[in-house]
């Protein structure tokens, strides 16, 4: 990316940021994890970088809903990327993605590696060069508190369900599926899978498959579920809850 195009994203980015204040806070964070022992200095390469970088992948990432860029040399190289939810809009994409990286440097606000999970989008940043690898550090689970009264057939459905779905968004543009499957006259399964798009198409549906195997620790029985990584994710529920879809 050119300096000039950063630096006039730097600036977009900090005037839109102000005129969003009063709109920021209403995304529901999740969770955020920050690097445990490589810290940068105030004002340094490093920080300069990551202002820039920041303000680069809000502007790249709403009209597509994926955003990926580095910025700087070694050792002071900043790594990002944002993903907003395959069913957002770029407004809403915009508005996540603008506050996720307002509120990591709250968190985390002087370390070098830091990512920041909302419902509509992730934001994740490194002084080392990630993409293309598989993030099954960073990672937790969900899950819906009411449970089902036939948890092993339950599991089986949600299984077939979301592993369907692995294929499908292995093999999309966006890597990106929704699906449902009928459980009977009145009960709908609903399901989301999604990988961050700097892995190939074979290491999405491999992400994918391997927190789809991690069901029985997340969500046994229970009628929804997520289990959430740096580079990929699932949701259920027995309810219709993507955009569009009923």
């Amino acid at each position: 990316m050119s300096s000039s195009r950063v630096s006039s994203s730097l600036y977009l980015l900090i005037t839109f940021a102000f005129l969003l204040q009063n709109v920021l806070g209403r995304e529901n964070l999740l969770n955020h994890r920050c690097s445990r022992t490589e810290n940068f200095t105030a004002n340094g390469p490093y920080e300069s970088n990551l202002n820039k970088l920041t303000a680069y992948l809000n502007y790249q990432t709403p009209p597509t809903g994926f955003g990926k860029g580095s910025l700087g040399e070694k050792p002071s190289q900043a790594n990002g990327i944002a993903l907003c939810r395959g069913d957002r809009s770029s407004s809403e994409c915009r508005t996540c993605v603008v506050e996720a990286s307002i509120e990591i440097r709250k968190r985390c606000p002087y370390n070098k590696a830091a990512i920041i999970w909302y419902d509509n989008c992730l934001f994740k940043y490194s002084d080392k060069d990630f993409f293309g690898k598989i993030d099954s550090k960073n990672k937790f689970y969900m899950w819906n508190t009411q449970s089902v009264s036939d948890p092993e057939t339950f599991n089986q459905n949600t299984r077939e369900l979301l592993g369907q779905l692995a294929k499908e968004a292995g093999a999309d543009s966006k890597f990106y599926a929704v699906g449902q499957k009928e459980l009977g006259e009145s009960t709908t399964l609903y399901g989301l899978t999604q990988c961050t798009r700097d892995l190939s198409s074979y290491e999405c549906k491999k992400c994918l498959d391997g927190i789809i195997g991690e069901l029985p620790d997340c969500c046994d029985g229970k009628q929804g579920g997520r289990v959430i990584s740096g580079s990929c994710n699932f949701i259920y529920e027995i309810y219709p809850f993507v955009d569009g879809h009923n």
